[in-house]
């Protein structure tokens, strides 16, 4: 469990996510980096700055916001793998959600709080088969979703994820 991997993991994100987006059908809106608007609005408003387009957030400002908001505070005290895929999924679904399904996979009580009990049971798991694990309910989240138009890139982001997650402890 280390702060390192937050640069690494970091720039597979960025190569998930890609350069600006506004595809009307992605609840999201308008992102630019895999940030949406909102979410940069609420973080320039948190530093008393005026709001602007996020499309011009500075690369300084997409790696604050994912280490401050998407990282942290679980990322420097996740097994190293398990904290890309942890922060994959909460950047897609939220923290909560990314720590709900984590407890869902570890076979714990689901209340989105990483606490004694859930890292426990992190500590007490394979690292190799905790990925494989995690990455299967990660999936069956996006497909519970039922969204079709966007399914299958989850689905391929799942195994782009979970194979590098996998070398990541290797």
């Amino acid at each position: 469990m280390t702060a390192a991997n937050f640069k690494a993991s970091l720039t597979l994100i960025l190569k998930s996510e890609g350069g600006n987006d506004d595809d009307p059908h992605d609840n999201g809106g308008r992102t630019s980096r895999g940030i949406t608007q909102r979410v940069y609005d609420r973080w320039r408003i948190s530093r008393n700055k005026p709001t602007q387009d996020v499309w011009t957030a500075t690369q300084a400002e997409v790696e604050q916001i994912y280490h401050d908001d998407y990282w942290m505070p679980h990322g420097d005290n996740l097994p190293i793998g398990l904290d890309y895929l942890f922060f994959d999924m909460a950047i897609n679904a939220g923290p909560h959600r990314a720590a709900v399904l984590l407890q869902r996979t570890l076979g714990v009580a689901e209340d989105g709080k990483i606490g004694p009990i859930t890292m426990g049971a992190l500590k007490a798991a394979a690292p190799a088969g905790l990925i494989d694990r995690y990455t299967k309910t990660k999936r069956a989240f996006y497909i519970s979703l039922n969204q079709p138009r966007f399914t299958k890139g989850w689905l391929n982001r799942c195994d782009f994820v979970q194979a590098n997650a996998k070398r990541m402890i290797k």
